[in-house]
């Protein structure tokens, strides 16, 4: 279904008729991304918020909903501290399970919605390099910041600091949107901070390999254009884009398309007891491009077996090659959106993908409303939408409230 934008009525029709779809289907599995998805992007990853109706929504899906996110579950910046907040209580989420059952730093953390974490593939000289990182950052922070705005107080460089390296567990990253503020419409200077971070995030992946870590990390660029023999094109700045606003290293594996293959070889165990891909699968045991995953599960998952699939995301980017009829696509939730629906294709599931627009946020990003599909898709793009929110989480949280209600009467009523 090809979504037509900025005609109200129309885009709103084709999100009820999903809906419909979706009440009525005997076997679905929701794969959701977070961050500008059921959170609006903000500058400061510290205030996000979530609104508790959606947290009960989540649990009447029961086993029928994950999320798939390169955030973190635990941590003081984790989304976990966030169910907290808005439930304004640390113990309930755990007795009632209201935790959002799913993966984590795109792949590694998977969460029960008890709030019980689980990471296997991750070696204990992986996790020990991890938690060095953000002090392997800060003393470069300092440098790169000083470099480009040398009228910065130390006591002002301590403040960004704080606020653009996040220690978190398995993806210490480097946020560059608390710096961004400092330039304002400045795209030259936007750009500067982009590269000169990730010429320091590939040094320590090389310190890394020094220390006998070869193949243990990547970086993960957000958003980016795109992925070039295993390296993340980064989206420089431009004047009517901010480009990509955090770089994260990860462990090696954790892309959100293996992702999918971990959730789905669960989902199909609680439904029948059985693993496709083994009781032990995780993201390292993944195979490494789309076809070989899609030959995967051909090979393992019955069609009975295999769910109409949503896919949920926010992060898609397409970007013209310099006046070449070719694009540079790319985004953090592309390769599990593409996977999916090559999945359903193959097996003969009209599964769904849908699209956030999370440029309503603090966070810069190409939207709908004003440009159509610019800077996320194209006409060439294989990736197609089955629906749209032009109005971001709030309505995107809106329609998944009803569903979740109404699916969740059909199904005690059948």
């Amino acid at each position: 279904m090809k979504i037509k934008l900025n005609k109200n009525k129309e885009y709103m029709a084709s999100n009820l008729k999903v809906q419909k779809q979706l009440i009525s289907s005997k076997n679905i599995l929701i794969i959701q991304d977070i961050d500008g998805v059921c959170i609006p992007l903000v500058k400061d990853p510290m205030t996000r918020e979530l609104e508790s109706k959606y947290i009960y929504a989540v649990k009447e899906f029961a086993e029928e909903f994950f999320v798939l996110t390169c955030g973190e579950h635990e941590g003081p910046r984790g989304v976990n501290r966030i169910i907290e907040r808005s439930l304004r209580s640390t113990t309930e989420p755990k007795n009632k399970e209201l935790y959002l059952r799913g993966l984590a730093a795109c792949g590694v953390e998977y969460q029960e919605n008890n709030g019980k974490i689980s990471f296997e593939g991750v070696s204990k000289e992986e996790l020990n390099f991890l938690s060095k990182v953000p002090s392997l950052i800060r003393p470069e922070f300092n440098f790169i910041v000083k470099n480009i705005f040398p009228e910065l107080s130390q006591e002002d460089i301590n403040f960004h600091a704080v606020k653009s390296i996040c220690e978190t567990r398995f993806s210490p990253t480097i946020n560059f949107n608390s710096l961004f503020d400092l330039v304002h419409n400045d795209s030259d200077k936007r750009k500067l901070i982009q590269t000169s971070f990730e010429k320091m995030m590939n040094e320590i992946i090389f310190k890394a390999e020094s220390e006998g870590l070869k193949n243990s990390f990547f970086l993960h660029i957000s958003p980016n254009l795109g992925n070039k023999n295993g390296t993340e094109t980064i989206k420089l700045s431009s004047k009517d884009d901010i480009g990509s606003t955090d770089i994260q290293l990860l462990i090696k594996g954790a892309v959100k398309d293996s992702g999918v293959l971990f959730l789905l070889n669960k989902f199909i165990a609680d439904k029948t007891g059985k693993s496709p891909f083994g009781s032990n699968f995780n993201f390292r045991d993944s195979p490494n491009s789309i076809p070989e995953k899609i030959n995967l599960c051909k090979r393992t998952i019955q069609i009975e077996d295999m769910p109409l699939i949503v896919g949920v995301g926010d992060t898609v980017t397409s970007k013209k090659n310099n006046g070449e009829m070719s694009y540079l696509r790319g985004g953090s939730d592309r390769s599990f959106l593409e996977f999916i629906q090559i999945l359903g294709n193959e097996f003969g599931i009209n599964n769904k993908i849908i699209f956030v627009d999370s440029s309503s946020g603090e966070v810069e990003r190409p939207s709908t409303k004003k440009t159509g599909l610019r800077g996320i898709s194209d006409s060439y793009d294989n990736l197609k939408f089955d629906m749209v929110f032009q109005n971001g989480p709030k309505e995107y949280i809106s329609w998944f409230i009803e569903l979740a209600n109404k699916r969740s009467k059909l199904k005690k009523n059948s």
